[in-house]
C-alpha cells in the first residue's frame, strides 16, 4: 500500500473513531435498542461489505484487509484484486455510490480526484463506510463501527474471492483481469 493511502486511511479512521465514540465510550444501541458488542459490530461490517460487493456486476475479486479494533470500535477492510482500469473507474464508483444511496447511506464526502478518488458515507446505524482508490488504481473498502461494547473479535467468516495472501506483509497490487472492469475503453 502506498504511504498516501495509509495516511488517508489513518485520518479517516481517526475521524470516524472520534465521531463514533463521542458518547464517552457508552455502548451503541443498534436497531431494536439492544447493545452491540465489537463482534456483532464486526459481523455488521461484514454484512455491509457483502451487500456492497453483491451490487457490483460483473463481480470483482477481493481479499480481506486487516481487522483492527480500538477502545470501543472495530474496522473491517477489503482490497479489490481485480484490475479496475482508469477508463472503468468512474463506472465502478458509480455502481458503489448508487448501492450506498439506495441502502439509505448518507454521503459524507466525495473526492473526485481522477487518480485517487474516494467516497465516504455513513449508514443509518452509524457505521462509517469508505471506498478509496490507491496506488495503481487498487480499490480499498473500509467499514468503521460506532462505539460499541468491548469484546473479542474473530476474523471474518466471509470467504474472500481472491487469494488471501496470508503471511505476506502487504497485499499486492491488483493482479486479476476482468474482461469488463480491466478494459481500456470507457
Amino acid at each position: 500500500m502506498s504511504r498516501a493511502f495509509l495516511y488517508a486511511t489513518a485520518a479517516v479512521a481517526v475521524s470516524f473513531a472520534l465521531s463514533s465514540c463521542a458518547d464517552g465510550g457508552k455502548s451503541f444501541a443498534g436497531s431494536g435498542g439492544s447493545e452491540m458488542n465489537m463482534q456483532e459490530a464486526a459481523n455488521r461490517a461484514d454484512s455491509i461489505l457483502d451487500d456492497t460487493f453483491s451490487q457490483v456486476h460483473p463481480a470483482v475479486r477481493w481479499t480481506h484487509g486487516p481487522t483492527t479494533t480500538g477502545s470501543c470500535d472495530v474496522t473491517r477492510r477489503r482490497a479489490v484484486m481485480t484490475i479496475v482500469s482508469a477508463q472503468r473507474r468512474g463506472s465502478f464508483l458509480g455502481v458503489v455510490d448508487r448501492s450506498w444511496r439506495n441502502s439509505g447511506y448518507r454521503m459524507k464526502s466525495i473526492n473526485s480526484d481522477p487518480d485517487v478518488p474516494a467516497m465516504f458515507a455513513q449508514t443509518k446505524d452509524g457505521f462509517g463506510v469508505s471506498l478509496i482508490v490507491g496506488g495503481e488504481g487498487q480499490v480499498f473498502f473500509e467499514v468503521d463501527s460506532p462505539c460499541v461494547e468491548e469484546s473479542e473479535v474473530a476474523e471474518s467468516t466471509t470467504k474472500a474471492t481472491a487469494p488471501t495472501y496470508e503471511g505476506m506483509e502487504h497485499i499486492p497490487r491488483p493482479n486479476i483481469r476482468s474482461p469488463f472492469w480491466s478494459a481500456g475503453a470507457p
